[in-house]
């Protein structure tokens, strides 16, 4: 079994990443700065799974409801993602059309995919690849920021068609599913901590050696 600075009883300060000596859930005063240390918390998985169960729900809405709603010259037309992404191929605006695709569907689904398979190690133990696992973690936080590149899309035509004489633009109910979708998964990534796998694991380890 590989020795850890927590199985020393040492861990890291937040602030400055001294490390200091911590016994049991006693809080110590930094030697470096004076901020207040302590071994990290157990594992939370309810409230993150609870944070990545309602951002799944909401995605369902957020691809089949309009995003949007354009009124012009009494014409109303609503559009989800999926459709603004069919029209855009339509029309021959590839660049557009994927940069929809990737940050509205593909991303969304592909964090809530990677953050299922990390709970789901942590509470089974699976232990096999953990840096490959840690990377993915680390990708997931990267890629989270993008999410919200095609709200700030849909933010700007509204500004920009709102100032024209004949027409009107309506936030719709998807943009408000898939603002939910991204600021929950957002949530459950900043929740979830990638050491408490690493913790198992060596919990699991130990266990064999006994």
């Amino acid at each position: 079994m590989s020795i850890t600075a927590l199985s020393q009883g040492l861990v890291a300060c937040e602030h400055c990443s001294q490390l200091n000596y911590v016994h049991t859930d006693d809080v110590v005063a930094c030697g470096r700065c004076g901020s207040a240390v302590q071994r990290r918390s157990l594992p939370r998985l309810g409230r993150v799974w609870a944070l990545l169960f309602s951002a799944v729900v909401l995605y369902i809405p957020a691809n089949l409801l309009p995003v949007m709603t354009v009124v012009s010259l009494g014409k109303e037309s609503s559009n989800t993602l999926i459709g603004g992404v069919v029209h855009f191929v339509q029309t021959d605006a590839w660049l557009l059309a994927l940069v929809v695709f990737v940050a509205s569907i593909l991303v969304p689904l592909l964090k809530m995919l990677v953050l299922s398979s990390l709970l789901f190690s942590v509470h089974f133990r699976w232990c096999a690849r953990l840096r490959d696992k840690t990377r993915l973690y680390r990708l997931v936080e990267f890629i989270g920021k993008w999410s919200m590149v095609d709200i700030f899309v849909i933010a700007l035509l509204v500004a920009l068609v709102q100032f024209g004489e004949f027409a009107s633009v309506q936030v719709g109910a998807g943009s408000l599913s898939f603002a939910a979708v991204v600021l929950l998964t957002l949530w459950a990534t900043a929740d979830f901590d990638m050491r408490w796998l690493w913790d198992v694991c060596e919990e699991k380890e130990g266990d064999a050696n006994v």
